[in-house]
């Protein structure tokens, strides 16, 4: 051997020495590919709300007032990212309490480069916080549609500061952040009870305590461009991907199945309501058809990690029918004006997901170490259905009372509603001063 290529060889020992290997890194536990797999997660779910439901609430109302709707779910995203940053992570997802936790990570502080949280224990934690971020934003985002048309936006930032800390931040806490429904062995793999659930019922509370539209029943409120919605439909689908996929939090095969299960159910919502549709009108709609794959969504979600594929079909098509009927006769029959049928589509789906995750979960697909995994009725435990049914009454009471307060605080600071002038005239140039082309 040269001596050219001995020093060579010492020269590699010595940097060999040096290196930090992966076994001896202080972020050995962090895994690349987990990483990057909810990188990805995390852009698609902020994607469902910028553009997506901006763009599928901006086509299901009228013309005048589509800056403004669009305006809602942009100021929700920006409001609702600072104020998680500020203090909704660390009172959601920190301290060990059963009601919520505590100001131990404000402002994400004492979050490190190689910090990882106890419920995401392969990706930083930084970007588990990012990812619930998101959750956060299309929560507050989505309750908008049910009060679309008359919601001053002053009380619409106020109400999503309020209803955030109120409602949202606890009840993550409650289900996802170590409180005491998940400790009860309630599960929500994706947001039946946190996101769509607390979204329609207080999208309903909001719309019974605001009154009706002017003109609701008895003038035209088509939907301006259907086009717009069918897109943001699009995007929302795609995104469900992050959503629900994501939400198995590290790229494995429970993320897969979970995806596959999302895909099936929207599939199958949409058939469904298209095809009651087309017996009971003669033909299908474009709107049936997008509320369709929606309702299959936002049911599948929180059973979305717990079910086998052909689990999502049936999921999907129960959806399809149960909203359909809800949006179509009950809404007519009760006489409330949910404008955007957040209630009939997200909280009757998330409440209808939620039980049947008790009936359809597959212990197989939950599994983990020394976890036995979750089996639902069909597996034989009556017990896991009696537990969902116990998170739904208590998510939805905690909501509408929540929601009532909310509103309230708001309607003494600043009022809920616009002006009859106002609405009448449109909220894009009333409240906005601006206007799309003519």
């Amino acid at each position: 051997m040269t001596m050219l290529s001995k020093n060579s060889c010492r020269f590699a020992a010595v940097v060999l020495a040096v290196a930090p290997t992966p076994a001896l890194c202080a972020d050995s536990s962090i895994s690349a590919a987990d990483t990057g797999f909810m990188i990805a997660a995390t852009a698609l779910v902020l994607m469902m709300t910028v553009p997506g439901l901006a763009l599928f609430y901006a086509g299901m109302v009228r013309k005048k007032n589509v800056l403004a709707t669009m305006a809602q779910s942009f100021a929700a995203t920006a409001l609702i990212s600072v104020l998680w940053c500020a203090a909704g992570y660390s009172l959601a997802f920190s301290g060990s309490g059963p009601w919520l936790g505590d100001l131990g990570r404000v402002f994400f502080q004492g979050i490190g480069i190689d910090t990882i949280s106890p419920f995401a224990k392969t990706i930083p934690e930084l970007l588990f916080a990012a990812y619930q971020m998101t959750f956060a934003v299309i929560t507050c985002a989505l309750v908008a549609g049910a009060v679309a048309d008359r919601l001053k936006f002053s009380a619409f930032l106020l109400f999503s500061a309020i209803w955030l800390f109120i409602v949202y931040v606890p009840s993550a806490h409650w289900v996802w952040g170590g409180g005491f429904l998940g400790e009860m062995g309630v599960v929500d793999f994706a947001g039946g009870t946190v996101v769509h659930i607390n979204a329609g019922v207080a999208g309903l509370v909001a719309a019974l305590m605001m009154g009706s539209r002017q003109g609701y029943g008895r003038e035209n409120l088509a939907p301006f461009d259907l086009t717009l919605a069918l897109i943001g439909t699009g995007l929302l689908w795609v995104g469900w991907f992050g959503f629900n996929g994501g939400s198995a939090l590290s790229a494995g095969s429970r993320a897969v199945f979970a995806i596959v299960a999302t895909h099936l159910a929207a599939s199958a919502g949409a058939m469904v309501w298209s095809a009651l549709e087309w017996i009971e009108r003669g033909r299908p709609s474009v709107l049936g058809v997008i509320s369709g794959a929606v309702a299959g969504l936002g049911t599948i979600t929180p059973a979305s990690g717990f079910v086998l594929p052909w689990h999502g079909l049936v999921i999907g098509a129960i959806a399809g029918a149960v909203c359909y009927y809800f949006c179509t006769r009950v809404k007519v029959a009760l006489k409330y004006d949910d404008s955007l049928d957040v209630f009939g589509v997200h909280g009757v789906g998330g409440i209808l997901g939620t039980l049947l995750a008790g009936v359809f979960a597959t212990a197989s697909i939950s599994v983990s170490g020394s976890e036995p995994g979750v089996s639902g009725l069909i597996e034989g435990s009556s017990r896991q259905l009696l537990l969902q049914a116990a998170g739904v009454v208590i998510t939805v009471l905690w909501c509408v009372a929540g929601t009532w307060i909310s509103l309230k605080l708001v309607d003494l600071i600043t009022g809920l509603r616009v002006t009859k002038d106002d609405e009448r005239a449109g909220l894009d140039l009333s409240l906005h001063g601006e206007a799309i082309h003519q």
